[in-house]
């Protein structure tokens, strides 16, 4: 199959397999153990801990391993929100409506323990203005939370310019970073971040891997999501996934290098070409997006039947991966202005290193084929 879908989840790293295969037969004691075989493990889990932090221009005492970015979102609102220091006259968070579901599921639960929520409309491009969180800020803001890329317009968000107006206003700043970790450029100073999400498996990972990063995290006093027996500085219980963390390592020392060869590729930039050279109309949605993934609107397709048809050869998106089999269409076309029409007539295509021009052809063949007005 031609697997156009690596937003949701890129391929497994061939390095990274071969990680997992060698930390799962040689690293299975507990690294909280005191033994030698625990502390040699918990050294090699403390060394991706630093290679994180390096990436990101934080200190490994400021990384959390997480079950991956969804615990990470509800790290970053609930441990922070209900910490004995946290201000109890300040109940007002902000958010945007493009952000991951999760999000929307943990600010849902927090308005029933009296919060209020603003969630910010993107503009027409698809982006989170500075000046849109300005208009939104209170005097009882909490907590502004808006996403470094997003998961379905592949768009960069100007988290640099809303972290220093959040710095500005002693305000919390949260970002999910899972969709730009090692795609974009990052250093938590630079773009003023206090809290930030990440993925293993957006960057060839294993599933069920993630962290957070919380600024000062020693100097902190915050409420555990998941109580146990004080591993991850207290913040967030159970036995450390050290064969995970260890693939997630390898992920980190390598995703990087891939991905600037497939960036210098262009292959995006090729499909546009071929739908043009095709006739084919469209329609991209968002500007300033990453290299691998594109939100594109095909007004004279038949996509329904597109999809239906080559549901053994392609794999791809419409709309967001964690919702593409709900009715209702995706949140973030219709809060850019897309009719549920023209939502339904959009793909999400998201490409993974070993896509060839030949799977272009492909794709594009079909698309021609299920023109409606030929």
């Amino acid at each position: 199959m031609i697997y156009l879908d690596s937003a949701a989840s890129f391929p497994i790293l061939p390095e990274v397999r071969l990680a997992l295969m060698d930390a799962f037969e040689n690293c299975y004691a507990n690294s909280a153990s005191s033994h030698l075989l625990g502390e040699a493990v918990s050294l090699k889990v403390n060394k991706v801990r630093e290679k994180l932090a390096n990436e990101i221009g934080a200190y490994p005492s400021e990384i959390i391993f997480t079950s991956g970015a969804t615990e990470s979102n509800n790290i970053a609102f609930k441990s922070i929100l209900f910490s004995e220091t946290a201000p109890k006259n300040k109940k007002h968070i902000i958010t945007t409506q493009i952000e991951h579901k999760c999000i929307f599921a943990i600010t849902e639960y927090l308005v029933t323990l009296g919060y209020e929520v603003t969630y910010i409309k993107p503009n027409s491009d698809g982006l989170i203005t500075m000046q849109s969180i300005k208009e939104a800020i209170r005097p009882d803001t909490a907590l502004v939370s808006v996403m470094h890329v997003n998961n379905e317009l592949g768009t960069v968000n100007p988290i640099d310019e809303i972290g220093e107006l959040c710095f500005e206003n002693d305000i919390i700043f949260h970002s999910d970073a899972a969709q730009s970790f090692q795609k974009v450029d990052i250093d938590v100073d630079d773009l003023n971040v206090d809290i930030m999400s990440f993925s293993a498996h957006k960057i060839g990972g294993p599933k069920g891997i993630g962290a957070i990063y919380i600024r000062d995290l020693r100097h902190k006093e915050l409420t555990p999501v998941i109580h146990g027996a004080g591993q991850e500085e207290g913040v967030r219980g159970g036995t450390v996934a050290a064969p995970l963390i260890l693939g997630f390592g390898t992920a980190i020392e390598k995703f990087k290098s891939y991905y600037s060869d497939f960036s210098d590729n262009r292959i995006k930039n090729k499909l546009l070409d071929k739908l043009n050279s095709l006739e084919i109309e469209y329609v991209e949605n968002g500007v300033n997006t990453i290299p691998h993934c594109i939100s594109i609107t095909f007004p004279t397709i038949d996509t329904e039947t597109l999809v239906r048809d080559n549901e053994n050869k392609l794999c791809l998106a419409q709309g967001s991966a964690c919702s593409s089999k709900e009715i209702e269409p995706s949140h973030v076309l219709t809060s850019i202005g897309l009719s549920r029409e023209m939502a339904d007539k959009t793909f999400r295509i998201s490409f993974s290193f070993n896509v060839t021009e030949q799977d272009l052809d492909f794709l594009c063949a079909e698309l021609k084929r299920h023109n409606q007005y030929i």
